[in-house]
């Protein structure tokens, strides 16, 4: 074979898609999730080079800075501009910007480096003995209503979405070839738009990496909850914080990893001429399980 497919291309075109249909390579219909570099430059500091997708960067930008703790309300911008054509990002906010960031490497697609990981850093969550308590089909609801909205998702693949879900409705939506950017736009949509996100449900396509759940402590988010699985460290720091953390959420059916009282499941039956029980002290051993998540 003297030439590869896609040789025929001509200079600034795609090179064509084939799919394996199982005997042969024939074309497909797909477009690949697109992606770019923005440099960012804060006070005239180079501070950060994101790798994002290119749509509605000048929340991505506001939301970064938010989540490394260099602005705090929308005021704290002074200006803020987006070049698309040179793929930068230019910047000016009230005080200084530190002389030294630490980065952090991170599991999160795209750059693969955050700078900083807020894990005790903005307002405080709710203990999950102060709820919000959650039924399951708000889980379900909120579930479904990131997946009606995620377009992108089902046309390329290879793109993560999050949403902030107040109970009833979405409140903000954003996707991104990175599981961490998609925080980083809820947090910068909130914050130009006056949203508190405190005590709200966070809902994610994709896996929950340490530094997607120190990111929603910072937000004051108390929930959550993804179609996939969390990692070990961001169950140890939604344990720490306060979040509920819910994965697998597929179908009727979902895993609670940390602070299950939030969730109120329903009992299965109900004993007759009895309202309630006081199980009071002990260890619950004689139980074989925690008394207080009884039903």
């Amino acid at each position: 074979m003297s030439r590869l497919p896609g040789d025929d291309a001509k200079d600034g075109d795609a090179p064509p898609v084939l799919r394996y249909d199982g005997r042969r390579l024939v074309p497909a219909d797909h477009v690949p999730v697109r992606e770019t570099p923005v440099s960012l430059t804060v006070n005239g500091v180079a501070l950060a080079t994101l790798i994002a997708s290119p749509h509605d960067l000048h929340f991505l930008v506001a939301g970064f800075l938010r989540m490394q703790g260099l602005v705090r309300s929308a005021g704290d911008l002074l200006t803020l501009s987006v070049c698309h054509e040179s793929g930068s990002a230019t910047v000016r906010i009230r005080g200084e910007v530190p002389g030294r960031i630490m980065p952090t490497l991170t599991s999160g697609c795209g750059a693969g480096i955050s700078f900083h990981v807020p894990a005790s850093t903005g307002r405080p969550v709710q203990l999950p003995s102060a709820g919000p308590f959650v039924p399951p089909e708000a889980l379900f609801s909120a579930m479904d209503a990131l997946a009606r909205a995620s377009e992108a998702y089902r046309g390329s693949g290879g793109i993560h979405s999050a949403g902030a879900w107040d109970g009833e409705r979405l409140l903000l939506f954003a996707e991104d070839i990175g599981r961490h950017n998609t925080i980083d736009r809820l947090a910068g949509q909130a914050l130009l738009t006056g949203i508190d996100l405190s005590g709200g449900i966070l809902v994610a396509s994709g896996r929950i990496s340490s530094e997607m759940a120190a990111k929603a402590g910072s937000l004051g988010i108390s929930v959550i909850a993804s179609r996939n699985s969390p990692t070990d460290l961001a169950v140890r720091i939604c344990r720490e914080l306060g979040i509920t953390l819910v994965g697998y959420v597929r179908g009727r059916r979902f895993n609670v990893y940390t602070h299950p009282t939030r969730i109120a499941a329903a009992a299965a039956e109900r004993i007759p001429g009895v309202t309630g029980v006081i199980l009071a002290r002990g260890g619950s051993r004689r139980m074989g399980s925690d008394k207080a998540l009884l039903p």
